[in-house]
């Protein structure tokens, strides 16, 4: 089942990989986040995951399984090769990944496509290219999750970004719950969180609480 990009899926976005959670098991982590609500789900497994490549495969058609059900996307993480094996709904990457008009060449017809932009310099380079469907943009604040973050944008920079993007963007990056009606009033359109969920002692209230916090749809 391929699932079709609404930017409603943006709201409550959860990004995680075996190397977020140690101890638990990916499946049963996510089995609670789509039971409370998820809107979307990244599989980004990489840095400190000591999963083979074959590993990583069965376990990602693990998970592309469970979202299916829950009429959830399941997006890719960066690895072309690994979201189209998978047939991914869709697929992000960064700046310093694989190019992305190369991406857009690749796999554009078969699944929607994000990019990650920090600087107005990178979404106004991001509006020219067709085939996007969203920008994830970030770390919003200093974030333990991403050794290798950008600098932090910061909530004015965040709104200058969506004021610039033609595209809606989802914001990454440190975030918490009380947080997240600060976010909304940037204009963003949801948020992409790790920590703040996988890490949550209530996922119910913590997906509810990125549901309902009130961010623009255009």
């Amino acid at each position: 089942m391929s699932i079709n990009f609404d930017q409603r899926q943006l709201s409550a976005y959860f990004v995680c990989g075996t190397q977020d959670i140690p101890g638990q098991q990916l499946t049963t982590v996510l089995k609670r986040a789509l039971t409370a609500g998820i809107t979307a789900f990244q599989y980004r497994d990489k840095g400190a995951s000591r999963l083979t490549a074959s590993e990583r495969l069965a376990l990602g058609e693990q998970l592309h399984t469970l979202c299916d059900a829950a009429g959830v996307p399941f997006i890719v993480d960066d690895d072309v090769a690994l979201a189209l094996a998978l047939g991914a709904d869709g697929i992000h990457v960064g700046q310093s990944d694989t190019h992305i008009q190369q991406v857009v060449t690749e796999v554009g017809q078969q699944m929607f496509i994000g990019l990650s932009c920090s600087t107005l310099a990178e979404v106004q380079v991001a509006n020219q290219v067709a085939g996007l469907a969203y920008l994830g943009s970030g770390p919003i604040f200093p974030t333990q999750s991403k050794a290798d973050a950008d600098p932090v944008v910061g909530l004015a920079g965040l709104e200058q970004l969506v004021t610039c993007s033609n595209r809606p963007i989802v914001a990454i990056g440190g975030i918490t719950e009380p947080q997240l009606p600060a976010l909304a009033h940037t204009g963003v359109a949801g948020a992409a969180v790790i920590s703040m969920l996988a890490q949550s002692d209530d996922y119910q209230r913590t997906v509810t609480a990125m549901r309902t916090a009130g961010w623009l749809i255009r």
